[in-house]
């Protein structure tokens, strides 16, 4: 009898430019079986996204209108039943900017042999075949509906300033347009970051923190077992390392 695939979601989240992407494909090169679901490629139809109702430019971050939110559901919740990516999903990531920040050989290496170890004693029991999907997104933990099939829950925090920095020296992103594989390639306008971004940023991260306090408050419990990650006071490896910690700990406890 062939055995079941089973899929664990693990979640990456954090504001925009906090290294959510960069630690997820870090994870997916020591992960066997692994993809990565980027949550922007669930934003609206660039002529859906809503205008921003004072400073009149499309709001492409405030949680509302951001994310097709129903698409995004029905999509992690398909794949943790059928335990496969559905074919006519298509991701724009490869279109971006891809910022490189490696880690040591050794320590990639160091976490390939854990997880093939642990992957050889699930078979050796007879378990399932494992699929890990690394769920990546700014707006990761707003809906309920979306922790809800997180299995792992990882959270990278970095402060305001250094996000703006990171932000401003961008040159654009390319936006899920699920019919057109090139999407479409975003600027922010003027004072985007200020009056946009970071404020819509906070509005949907407060309830994750106690006392609403996103740059150094606890988490609140909203997201439970959240693993939270100062990542400016840690480097690539050690954010890679912890994460690992965490995700192995699941394996061998599930």
């Amino acid at each position: 009898m062939a055995k079941k695939t089973r899929v664990i979601l693990v979640g990456i989240g954090g504001a925009t430019c906090s290294g959510k992407t960069t630690l997820a494909k870090h994870l997916k090169r020591i992960l066997p079986n692994s993809v990565i679901i980027h949550q922007d490629d669930f934003a609206p139809p660039q002529e859906l996204v809503p205008m921003h109702p004072v400073h009149n430019v499309q709001d492409w971050d405030a949680a509302p209108g951001a994310i097709s939110w129903p698409r995004m559901i029905s999509f992690l919740r398909q794949v943790k039943e059928t335990g496969e990516i559905p074919p006519d999903h298509h991701s724009h990531d490869h279109l971006n900017e891809q910022k490189d920040i490696p880690i040591s050989p050794e320590e990639r290496d160091r976490w390939v042999a854990v997880f093939e170890r642990l992957m050889r004693q699930r078979a050796a029991d007879g378990g399932e075949d494992i699929v890990w999907g690394l769920v990546d997104g700014f707006l990761l933990y707003w809906s309920p509906e979306v922790i809800e099939q997180l299995d792992v829950r990882i959270y990278l925090r970095v402060p305001h300033d250094v996000l703006r920095q990171r932000r401003h020296e961008r040159h654009g992103y390319h936006t899920a347009v699920q019919s057109d594989p090139e999407g479409t390639l975003w600027r922010d306008p003027p004072l985007y970051w200020e009056q946009i971004v970071y404020p819509a940023y906070v509005d949907a991260s407060r309830d994750v923190f106690e006392a609403g306090d996103v740059e150094r408050g606890a988490p609140s419990g909203k997201v439970a077992g959240l693993v939270l990650l100062e990542s400016l006071e840690m480097s690539m490896g050690d954010a890679v390392s912890q994460s690992c910690k965490v995700i192995s700990g699941f394996l061998e406890d599930a």
